[in-house]
């Protein structure tokens, strides 16, 4: 295998692909932001995805210009995929990254995708972008592939080279190229799909799976709320089955399982039809951290604490635990929620880059201690950090006679944290 490879996109994704090749390859690693590149230069990255020891054994030129691109003959374009404030899917990014690679076409050149799209997306929106940017034939001058990406960021056991990579391309013989190239670094193997627009569901239906799923889970624990029962003695007793899932309530943010299930949605609605399952997910899950924050005020006020006049620390805020990422974090709806009730929030995060916080949300990052204590906690996110402190750190956190704290994640153990003097709510 004797590509020449081009990464194009350096972030949670693309980044950890170009080191993987990089310590086989001689990779160009393409980003169009100069602070990006300037940072991977330097041998850190701020994603944690990778480590500059990782880094400085990868062979990568890190440029933002297209013309460092014309050297390269097989393009692998990992960019994110948003969805727009209305849900519908943002391909502004893709139709971008498209057309920057196509600047540097050649015949002969593949071009594969690695980020989540619906069915078709490459074929239909991708390939004419490519075509108009190179002034270049699909099919005759060049080819195309979809591979679709499966890292699972903060995830240091299933890495990029342990997942089996499912790989498609435009015509047999740009399918073999590309499962070819991917063999070469990754260990799990390959899956051949059929067509690009299977390889493109299949991975688009993986997080509407795993969103479905937790919107089982999040609407029984509003049902058992109103029932007086605690959902995760349930799921504990539920799952002594051997073929029970072990999913659990939770905050869906990030920007895949809180956001692949629009693009499948999406695509259903214009070929005329309204998929409800899935979109019933969304609302369930998109609507969780309202449910949170209300619950949490609710207990609040059956302690007898002034809430106009409250303080309520919220340890967490990226999307998910041990990670830095922040985009699309559901912690941001408890925060806004206890707003609007008048609450003063301290938000925390030791993984969280607070310049990052502020310009994405506006926030403040604090700190909750007994120097400024509140009236409730939430451990919104199952930070490494969160799961180390003690029922009793936390309550020195706090003040008052009877504190609450509600562990969205379950991370602590209900009886200890009674015990300490806590009003304990868990979803």
């Amino acid at each position: 295998m004797n590509r020449k490879i081009a990464m194009v996109g350096l972030g949670y994704v693309g980044l950890p692909v170009a080191v993987a090749f990089g310590k086989t390859h001689s990779v160009v690693g393409f980003d169009i932001k100069p602070t990006r590149i300037a940072e991977l230069r330097s041998g850190k990255d701020s994603t944690g995805e990778v480590t500059s020891e990782e880094l400085a054994q990868a062979d990568i030129r890190y440029t933002d210009q297209i013309d460092d691109l014309k050297s390269c003959d097989f393009f692998i374009i990992a960019v994110p995929t948003p969805v727009d404030t209305g849900n519908k899917p943002d391909l502004s990014p893709l139709i971008g990254a498209s057309r920057s690679v196509g600047q540097a076409l050649k015949p002969g050149d593949i071009v594969v995708y690695e980020s989540t799209v619906y069915p078709g997306a490459t074929e239909e929106d991708c390939i004419p972008v490519l075509e108009a940017s190179s002034g270049l034939r699909f099919g005759t001058d060049f080819t195309v592939g979809y591979s679709p990406e499966r890292i699972n960021p903060g995830d240091r056991e299933h890495t990029f080279t342990k997942i089996k990579k499912i790989v498609s391309g435009s015509d047999e013989r740009t399918l073999e190229v590309v499962a070819e190239v991917y063999s070469s670094v990754v260990t799990a193997g390959v899956h051949r799909a059929s067509c690009i627009k299977v390889a493109e569901a299949a991975k688009v239906i993986e997080n509407t799976q795993r969103d479905l799923n937790i919107a089982l889970m999040n609407e029984l624990s509003v049902v058992f709320k109103r029932m007086g029962i605690d959902t995760q003695e349930v799921l504990e007793a539920a799952g002594s089955k051997w073929n029970f899932l072990p999913f659990r309530p939770g905050l869906v943010g990030g920007h895949c399982i809180g956001v692949d299930p629009y693009y499948l949605t999406h695509k259903a609605e214009k070929l005329g039809y309204i998929p409800q399952v899935i979109l019933a997910g969304r609302r369930i899950n998109d609507n969780m951290g309202r449910f949170v924050a209300r619950n949490t005020i609710k207990q609040m006020v059956a302690q007898g604490i002034d809430v106009a006049r409250s303080r309520i620390g919220v340890l967490g805020i990226t999307f998910k635990e041990n990670c830095p990422d922040t985009r699309n974090s559901k912690v941001v709806d408890i925060i806004r929620e206890l707003q609007d009730y008048g609450v003063e929030v301290i938000v925390c995060d030791p993984h969280a880059d607070a310049e990052e916080v502020h310009e994405e949300y506006k926030l403040r990052l604090g700190e909750v201690s007994a120097a400024q204590p509140v009236d409730a906690l939430i451990i919104a996110v199952a930070h490494t950090e969160y799961k180390a402190l003690t029922p009793l750190e936390l309550r020195g956190m706090t003040r008052g006679d009877k504190p609450v704290l509600i562990d969205v994640k379950c991370i602590q153990p209900r009886q200890a944290l009674e015990s300490a003097g806590f009003c304990v709510w868990r979803l």
